[in-house]
């Protein structure tokens, strides 16, 4: 079935693949973006707005009425959203809060963006039903804004997934990051005691497609396997052939220039997604090659 889908942050690392995953899919796209333009392709309709512009992006969705609407943009800047409090509560907060209110207005699926930072780091693992506890204000946004969902709205879906990563979009990802410094000679740090869920964007975006077919309600967890930091680089490097020994350890009591804390270990299990959904999101060889041939064409693109 062919709907007509509203993106947020369509122009960034998950909403650019999203926008490309959903007209391959058959859909419409109505592309919200601020800065970073969404891909230019049949079908997207791309409009620029700021979403903490709360009463223009009601009326863009009361006028467009899409049948549902993925609300993938966010203040994700850890350390950002410290510093400047108001402006993540705006933008993660509010403008769901708007969303919300407008998609509940025109009857359509929302999907929510959330984030593995709702979790406090000291388990690991998490699964759908356990309790929240945010340790920084990025999360706790985060958090309050899955409470504004699941007050609001009688038809949506809570994806969480983690440490996103891939090529394209207005962020450039520890994968990528990682990519581009080894494939320059440059020794990097990596953390040994911070586990993460690495999540490919290309797959989660597909995931997320597929979510809209299947409507599934509630709280969905869609992310990789349990890795640290330091050996998701090491499995990078040897992905892309790149120089491992420049990878060099480093820990979170090292991060002198962090502003918030951050989760030691905020890994999620998917259990309940690889049942419902058949994308692969969770295979970490298959989307460290899609990764590898998306990086070798950007570089070869001199992008």
């Amino acid at each position: 079935m062919s709907y007509r889908v509203l993106v947020t942050g369509s122009g960034g690392l998950l909403g650019s693949k999203l926008v490309k995953s959903l007209i391959k899919a058959g859909h419409e796209v109505i592309a919200i973006y601020r800065s970073h333009e969404p891909p230019k392709m049949t079908g997207v309709a791309p409009v620029k707005l700021d979403i903490t512009r709360t009463q223009e992006l009601r009326n863009l969705i009361i006028r467009v009425r899409p049948e549902a609407v993925i609300h993938a943009a966010a203040m994700t800047d850890v350390d950002g959203c410290e510093r400047d409090k108001a402006g993540a509560w705006r933008v993660n907060v509010g403008a769901t809060e708007a969303i919300a209110k407008a998609s509940k207005a025109v009857n359509a699926y929302l999907i929510y963006v959330s984030t593995d930072y709702v979790f406090d780091g000291l388990k690991g693992l998490y699964v759908e039903g356990d309790l929240p506890n945010p340790i920084n204000y990025y999360g706790l946004t985060k958090l309050l804004a899955e409470f504004v969902v699941k007050e609001v709205s009688d038809d949506y879906l809570i994806v969480r997934p983690s440490a996103i990563y891939g090529v394209g979009g207005s962020k450039t990802s520890f994968a990528e990051f990682v990519a581009n410094s080894l494939s320059r000679g440059e020794v990097i740090k990596a953390l040994t005691d911070q586990f993460v869920s690495p999540t490919y964007n290309k797959f989660l975006a597909e995931a997320i497609t597929e979510a809209l077919e299947v409507k599934p309600r509630g709280i969905l967890h869609v992310a990789g396997p349990r890795l640290s930091r330091y050996n998701f680089a090491l499995r990078i490097a040897e992905e892309l052939e790149l120089p491992a020994e420049l990878v060099r350890e480093g820990r979170v009591k090292d991060m002198v220039g962090w502003v918030a804390r951050r989760p030691r270990d905020s890994s999620l299990r998917t259990d309940k997604a690889r049942k419902l959904l058949r994308t692969e999101f969770h295979d970490l060889s298959k989307a460290l090659r899609d990764f590898r041939n998306e990086w070798l064409n950007s570089r070869s693109r001199g992008s």
